[in-house]
C-alpha cells in the first residue's frame, strides 16, 4: 500500500475513534416536582383539550382575530424572538461544523531565484544562481481535534438544546401575545360599553337636573334636591371622563402589542356580554402540563444544555489531540504539476495537556454544575407556576359564574329599587335622597358588571393559556423531521443529544449528577 494511502487510512481510524469517543456529560433526569393527580373542580361533559383548539376557533369575535391575526404578522417582539431562532440555529450549525475536519484548497505559483551554493552544499564556493518555477496545489486540513473525551460533541449538544429553548421561547411569547392583545380588546370593549353606559347616565341625569330645576323655580321642591341632582350628574360625568381616559389606554395598549393603529375600523363589535362564549376547556392530567407548556418545555430544554456543558468543562481537563494533514502536488513545471512523481503529503498530530492553571478548568466545571443547578429549581418553579396558574383559572371560572349571575341579580333589584324611589319621590311620600341613593346604586351596579365581564373573558384566555393553547404544537426532534405543525419556518437538526449514560470521572472531577 502507498505511503499516501497508509496516511489516509489512519487519518479516517483516527477520526473515526474520536467520534466514538466517551462522554463524561451526566445523564439527563426530569426533575422530580411535587404535582396533583387531578386538577380540582368539575369539568363540564362537553369539554374540550386546550391543545386541540386553535386560537382561530377559541375566540368567537371576529374584529378580535383579526386583531391577533395582525399583531402576530406585526408584532416587533415577537419579530425579534423569531430573529433569535435564526441566531441559535445558526449557532448550532457553527457547533456541528466543528466535529468534522475542515478542509481548505489551495493553489500557489512563483518564480524564485536561489543561489547554487544553498541547493546544493557540494558548490558551497559558487556565486551562481539559479532561476525556477514553482508549482504547487493541495487540499489540507488545518486542525481538527479529535473528541476522545467529548468535549466537541457536548458542545454541539448544548447549542442543540439552546436552539431549541428558544423555538419553544418564541411559541411561549406568542400565546403570551395572543392573550394580552385578547385581554386588553376585553378591556378596550368594557370601556366602549361603559363610555356609552355614563353618555347615558349623563343624560338622564341632565334632564333630571332640568325636571328639579323646574321644580325649584315652581316652589315644588327644596334648593336641596336641586343640589343633590347636579351632584349626581357631576359624578356622572366624572365616571364618563375615567371611562373615556381609561379606554384611550387600553386602544393605545393595543395599537402596541398589534403593531398598527386599528381602532377607527373597531366599530360594530359584539358586547361584552356575547364576545366571549368560549368551547369549555378541560385540564386534562396534571402530568400533560410537561408536554404541552412551552415555557415548561423550554426550562428543560435549557437544562439539557447545562447537562452538556458540564461535559464539556470536564471533558477540558483532558487533553486535546489535535491532527493536521495536506495531500496535493508540487512542481517546478506547469505541465508536470499533476503527475505522480509530483504527489506530496504530510499527517501529523499535537497534544496538547493542561498541567497547571490555577484551577481554571475544574472551576469551569464548579460553575457549569452550578449553572446545571440554579436550572433545576428554575424548572421545578417553572411547573410549579404552571399547575398553580391552571388550578386559579379553573376557580376563577366557576367563582366568575357565580359573581356573574349574582350581579345581574342585583342589577335587577337595583334598577326596580329606583324606579320605586322615584315614585314615592314624585308622590311626596320620601325625601330625594333615597332616588339619589337608589340612582347611584343602580349606575354602579352596571359599571360593575362591565369590569366583571371582562375579568370573566380574560380568565377564559387565562385558562387556555395556562393549558398550554393549541396554536403551535411542541417541537419534537426526529431525524430529517420538520418542525411541528405550526411551528417557525426553522430546521430542526437530526443531531444525538448527550450520551445518557456517563462515565466515570477522573479523580477531581466530580461524579455524575
Amino acid at each position: 500500500m502507498r505511503p499516501a494511502r497508509i496516511a489516509i487510512v489512519a487519518l479516517v481510524a483516527l477520526v473515526g475513534g474520536g467520534l466514538s469517543a466517551c462522554n463524561f456529560a451526566p445523564e439527563h433526569r426530569q426533575p422530580e416536582v411535587a404535582t396533583p393527580a387531578v386538577f380540582p373542580g368539575e369539568i363540564p361533559p362537553d369539554a374540550v383539550a386546550a391543545q386541540d383548539v386553535t386560537w382561530e376557533q377559541f375566540f368567537g369575535d371576529a374584529q378580535l382575530k383579526r386583531l391577533i391575526a395582525r399583531s402576530l404578522e406585526l408584532n416587533q417582539d415577537l419579530a425579534a424572538a423569531t430573529a433569535r431562532i435564526e441566531q441559535a440555529r445558526a449557532f448550532y450549525r457553527i457547533e456541528r461544523a466543528n466535529q468534522l475536519p475542515q478542509l481548505d484548497a489551495g493553489a500557489a505559483a512563483s518564480r524564485n531565484q536561489q543561489p547554487l551554493a544553498v541547493l546544493d552544499p557540494a558548490l558551497a564556493s559558487s556565486r551562481q544562481t539559479v532561476q525556477f518555477n514553482q508549482f504547487s496545489a493541495q487540499v489540507m486540513v488545518s486542525s481538527f481535534e479529535l473528541d476522545f473525551w467529548g468535549r466537541v460533541r457536548n458542545m454541539t449538544a448544548s447549542a442543540l438544546q439552546q436552539y431549541l429553548a428558544t423555538v419553544e421561547g418564541r411559541r411561549a411569547f406568542r400565546l403570551s401575545l395572543i392573550a394580552n392583545v385578547a385581554s386588553t380588546y376585553y378591556d378596550a370593549r368594557a370601556g366602549e360599553e361603559g363610555i356609552a353606559l355614563a353618555q347615558r347616565t349623563v343624560e338622564t341625569r341632565s334632564y333630571a337636573l332640568g325636571v328639579a330645576k323646574d321644580r325649584l323655580d315652581a316652589g315644588v321642591t327644596s334648593l336641596v334636591d336641586f343640589e343633590q341632582s347636579a351632584i349626581l350628574l357631576t359624578q356622572a360625568q366624572t365616571q364618563l371622563a375615567e371611562w373615556q381616559r381609561a379606554t384611550a389606554a387600553h386602544w393605545n395598549r393595543l395599537w402596541v402589542l398589534v403593531g398598527e393603529d386599528l381602532q377607527r375600523e373597531m366599530t360594530g363589535g359584539q358586547p361584552i356580554e356575547a364576545a366571549g362564549q368560549f368551547d369549555a376547556l378541560s385540564p386534562g392530567l396534571p402530568s400533560s402540563l410537561l408536554i404541552v407548556r412551552p415555557d415548561i418545555r423550554q426550562a428543560e430544554n435549557r437544562l439539557r444544555s447545562a447537562n452538556a456543558n458540564i461535559g464539556a468543562a470536564r471533558a477540558a481537563l483532558f487533553p486535546r489531540i489535535a491532527l493536521t494533514g495536506s495531500l496535493g502536488y508540487a512542481s517546478t513545471e506547469l505541465s508536470d504539476l499533476f503527475s505522480s512523481p509530483s504527489q506530496i503529503w504530510n499527517i501529523g498530530a499535537g497534544i496538547g495537556w493542561p498541567i497547571f492553571d490555577y484551577g481554571q478548568r475544574r472551576a469551569a466545571v464548579d460553575l457549569a454544575t452550578a449553572q446545571r443547578d440554579e436550572l433545576i429549581a428554575n424548572y421545578r418553579k417553572t411547573v410549579q407556576t404552571a399547575f398553580s396558574e391552571v388550578a386559579t383559572a379553573l376557580e376563577n371560572r366557576k367563582r366568575f359564574q357565580e359573581q356573574v349571575t349574582a350581579q345581574e341579580t342585583a342589577i335587577q333589584a337595583q334598577r326596580r329599587l329606583a324606579e320605586t324611589a322615584e315614585l314615592r319621590y314624585m308622590n311626596g311620600i320620601s325625601i330625594y335622597l333615597e332616588v339619589v341613593d337608589a340612582r347611584r346604586g343602580l349606575f354602579n351596579a352596571e359599571q360593575q358588571m362591565l369590569t366583571l365581564r371582562a375579568s370573566q373573558l380574560q380568565n377564559g384566555v387565562s385558562l387556555y393559556v395556562a393549558l398550554g393553547g393549541g396554536d403551535e404544537q411542541p417541537v419534537v426532534v426526529m431525524a430529517g423531521s420538520p418542525p411541528g405543525t405550526g411551528a417557525p419556518a426553522v430546521e430542526v437538526p437530526a443531531v444525538e443529544t448527550p450520551a445518557t449514560l456517563a462515565p466515570v470521572p477522573p479523580p477531581g472531577v466530580g461524579a455524575a449528577q
